[in-house]
């Protein structure tokens, strides 16, 4: 059987119209573009949620981000995602080495070897004795701080 084309179809027809019962070129093209490309936007979309994450400076910091990044990936609330951000990109100081130093250079004032303080404490080092007296250790401790 031959095939015949239609008398009203212009004679020389586009590449892109197939004869029935023929793949159909463009289509397929056409659906592999469209996965690559919406693989190329889930990737995209993953590793913009996951920049606050790169910024983050320290470990608490980093865990507070990631959360606030699942939050806004699973909730679609882009706010957790812009909090997250925000989060990462501030570097917070370290108060804990500035404390630290402080709590050993008020051991070392008392006496006591940097560290011990905390085991060495004692309930009557802290409280009055007696009728208004105080215990030697305190007074002690009291006339030190007062010479310096």
């Amino acid at each position: 059987m031959i095939e015949s084309i239609h008398p009203a179809a212009p004679h020389h027809l586009p590449v892109f119209i197939t004869a029935p019962g023929e793949i159909d070129v463009l289509m397929v093209v056409m659906a592999i573009v469209l996965m690559f490309f919406t693989l190329m936007v889930g990737i995209l979309y993953f590793r913009l949620h996951a920049l606050p994450e790169q910024f983050a400076h320290n470990k608490i910091q980093l865990e507070i981000v990631c959360v606030l990044a699942l939050l806004a990936m699973f909730t679609h609330m882009h706010i957790f995602w812009i909090a997250g951000l925000l989060l990462a990109l501030i570097e917070f100081p370290d108060f804990s080495t500035l404390l630290k130093r402080i709590a050993g250079s008020t051991e070392k004032i008392a006496g006591i070897e940097p560290g011990e303080g905390a085991e060495q404490v004692t309930p009557d080092a802290k409280t009055i004795t007696g009728q208004g007296e105080v215990s030697p250790e305190t007074e002690g401790a009291v006339r030190k701080l007062r010479s310096l």
